[in-house]
């Protein structure tokens, strides 16, 4: 027999709900119009962090920022050509053969990715990008924003100082750009990432012992890193310099990097993987109308892109067949069998210009058959190695900023006889980052949970309603990192 009271209760809960959101409507509507009808008023931030600004003793943290992959310069050390960076002048053009092996990384068959060198060296953050629009001049912000915002902060960046485009007098000692070759595998820029905080630690170090009589003092510093580079400051806080086992298991989580650092704010960070990472080792990178195009078998040359997948147990690439499970994108097998990438045959063209001793069409997709499977093998490894789940240390705390409020490609079904894709689902995003892959949210694709369920432990994390490059614009941005960085206390 039904309870009446349970009744009663049940529609009293579902007039309390329809009423609950009705007044999110309304208040959501109201402050929309507010939005469009008031000017938006922005922090002082002089007001706010002027004094801390102006304190450089050794209780402050000097701060590296680390770019998303194209974030750096890359520069050929034998000629002084631009490979990535500027497309006027004598740039390596991806449409010529030379410029494509020059933009390429080696493939070589039974031979490990990280004895592949080319002559490429990086050569700084690439704050901004300039190219030609009909011959006028044009130029993108890349990192800009992120070096104002610091600036802002006090923190006086090194290479400004030294090149001598802001002068700052002898106060460059605080903020540091660490470029990297973005195309290679994350652990080795991990390990790269690792000298570099130590030749920045005894610098400092210097600067402290010369400037305020500091001997000897043990210097931390803070990341910032924006998408990409958040997998390389995860990797290195995780393991340190350590290796993903020859045998494709996993290192021990050690905490080894948390010895050189405190606090790393991470933007945008692809923590889960995404989409446009697949979608760019498939159909190749498109940059704009007026820039030149990087075909599928350049972008496929690149360890590091395969490692920006997405997760195949988050349900990314959906079989078309509803009755079959997601597909396994770090499975070599499925990328030969849709012809996808490295596997295409359309790219022989492209192989040709990239493998110009192998001789023939069959040796050519041999060896990049090869380079492909190691490739996902190792982006295997790296992504399960940062899925492990653990909590950072006691003093070191991970903070997190992300873009919720556009649609972002979630889902692809694919059609397994045909091969034909189609993005079937958008989740909330930056445009290109998940808000769930960038917080690793575990309930996708597996049981829901009322709270957030994710291998990183998460300091705390802002939200922002903007897409990926413009996170860094927003003045929210500016003021929740120099929060973070300057005022909130150490001992957390």
């Amino acid at each position: 027999m039904a309870d009446p009271e349970g009744m009663a209760g049940a529609a009293g809960a579902g007039a309390e709900g329809v009423r609950r959101r009705v007044f999110l409507a309304i208040a959501a509507t109201w402050f929309a119009l507010a939005a469009g009808c008031a000017p938006r008023r922005l922090p002082d931030l002089g007001e706010l962090y002027n004094r801390a600004a102006q304190y450089h003793g050794e209780r402050r943290n000097p701060v590296i920022l680390i770019p998303g992959i194209l974030g750096s310069r890359l520069i050929d050390s034998k000629t002084g050509r631009v490979i990535w960076g500027a497309f006027s002048g004598d740039y390596a053009d991806p449409r010529d053969p030379e410029g494509a092996r020059l933009c390429a990384l080696p493939m070589r068959e039974a031979v490990r990715l990280e004895e592949m060198r080319d002559t490429a060296v990086p050569g700084g953050v690439l704050d901004r990008l300039r190219f030609p629009i009909f011959g006028l001049p044009g130029e993108l912000k890349a990192y800009a924003e992120i070096l104002r915002t610091l600036g802002a902060g006090g923190y006086r960046d090194e290479d400004l100082g030294l090149f001598g485009a802001i002068d700052y007098g002898e106060g460059h000692f605080t903020c540091f750009q660490f470029p990297y070759d973005w195309r290679r595998d994350n652990v080795e820029n991990a390990r790269r990432l690792h000298a570099f905080i130590l030749e920045k630690r005894a610098y400092v170090q210097a600067e402290l012992k010369r400037r305020f009589g500091v001997e000897g003092y043990d210097v931390k510093f803070d990341i910032v890193a924006h998408s990409m580079g958040g997998l390389i400051a995860r990797y290195y806080l995780r393991y340190g310099t350590a290796d993903l086992p020859a045998d494709g298991s996993l290192p021990p989580v050690t905490w080894e990097g948390s010895k050189h650092v405190a606090k790393a704010v991470l933007i945008g960070t692809p923590n889960a993987g995404s989409l446009e990472g697949f979608k760019d080792l498939v159909e190749g990178l498109e940059l704009g109308f007026f820039l030149p195009s990087y075909e599928a078998a350049i972008v496929g040359t690149m360890p590091s892109v395969y490692q920006l997948l997405p997760r195949s147990r988050h349900g990314a690439l959906a079989d078309a067949d509803s009755a079959k499970p997601p597909m396994d994108v770090f499975d070599p097998e499925l990328w030969i069998r849709m012809g996808w990438g490295l596997a295409s045959r359309d790219q022989d063209r492209v192989l040709e210009a990239l493998l110009p001793d192998a001789g023939d069409p069959a040796t050519r997709r041999r060896i990049a058959l090869d380079h492909l499977a190691k490739c996902l093998k190792r982006a295997r490894q790296f992504t399960s190695a940062l899925d492990v789940p653990t909590s950072p240390p006691p003093g070191v705390s991970l903070y997190l900023v992300v873009g919720d409020a556009l649609p972002t490609d979630a889902v692809m079904s694919v059609n397994a006889r045909t091969g034909a894709r189609a993005v079937v689902e958008k989740r909330p995003g930056d445009g290109s980052v998940l808000r769930s892959s960038a917080l690793l949210d575990e309930r996708v694709g597996g049981a829901w949970e009322p709270t957030l369920v994710s291998p990183i432990c998460w300091k705390q994390v802002l939200f922002l309603f903007t897409d990926h490059l413009g996170l860094t614009k927003d003045p929210a941005f500016t003021d929740n990192v120099l929060f973070f960085l300057m005022e909130r206390p150490r001992q957390d």
